[in-house]
């Protein structure tokens, strides 16, 4: 089947839905979950776009991913993933992107693949489209890495340990999933709440509420 898209190249992208704790058992694999912006990377014969989750045109601002999609051996492709920049430990700095101190250096934690050369991939299961995507980007340029992500070990644990290493939480995938645009009961997020993520969003909806 032939992915039918705008000319922009834009599709809304699949969102995780909030849950108290992470599944257990099998069934599930377990992400991290990174702070940064969400981008979807089109890659086509007419160039290469960074749209970000509403759709806005950031081609310009994170020329490193820009640069490592358009070396991909491939006619087309639609990733989907989340703009980084690391401090000098390694941990993701949302700082770094807020400030744009770090723009030539950001990089895409790419998560999903939902079209390759024409192919439209979102009924795919999960799996098969996390295995297309790491082949993919085997040898992609260090603007594209792939996110990778942990089965056989229970949700909770991974969560707590993503909790200790002081990063934003994990989301959690069902394995046989198709990917949909908007909200999925099949992608479920849980957030460390002593990550700078957390708290940076508690502080704005504070600031909402007050000026209401």
């Amino acid at each position: 089947m032939v992915l039918r898209v705008s000319l922009s190249g834009f599709i809304e992208p699949c969102l995780p839905m909030r849950a108290e704790r992470p599944p257990s058992g099998p069934g599930w694999i377990h992400e991290i979950k990174h702070d940064g912006f969400r981008m979807v990377v089109r890659r086509d014969p007419a160039g290469v776009r960074l749209l970000t989750r509403r759709g806005n045109d950031w081609t310009n601002r994170f020329p490193l991913i820009a640069a490592a999609a358009g070396a991909l051996k491939v006619r087309s492709c639609l990733l989907d993933g989340e703009a980084v920049a690391c401090e000098q430990d390694g941990m993701p700095s949302f700082d770094r992107l807020r400030y744009r101190r770090a723009d030539g250096a950001v990089f895409l934690f790419a998560f999903d693949l939902i079209e390759l050369d024409g192919r439209d991939l979102r009924h795919e299961p999960l799996e098969v489209r996390k295995a297309t995507l790491a082949s993919l980007l085997r040898k992609a340029g260090p603007g594209l890495q792939f996110n990778d992500h942990l089965e056989h070990e229970d949700g909770d644990v991974v969560f707590r340990h993503a909790c200790k290493m002081g990063l934003e939480g994990i989301v959690s995938k069902r394995l046989g999933s198709r990917y949909r645009s908007g909200r999925s009961p099949d992608w479920l997020k849980m957030k460390n709440p002593e990550a700078p993520a957390v708290k940076r969003e508690a502080e704005e909806d504070w600031g909402n509420r007050r000026w209401r």
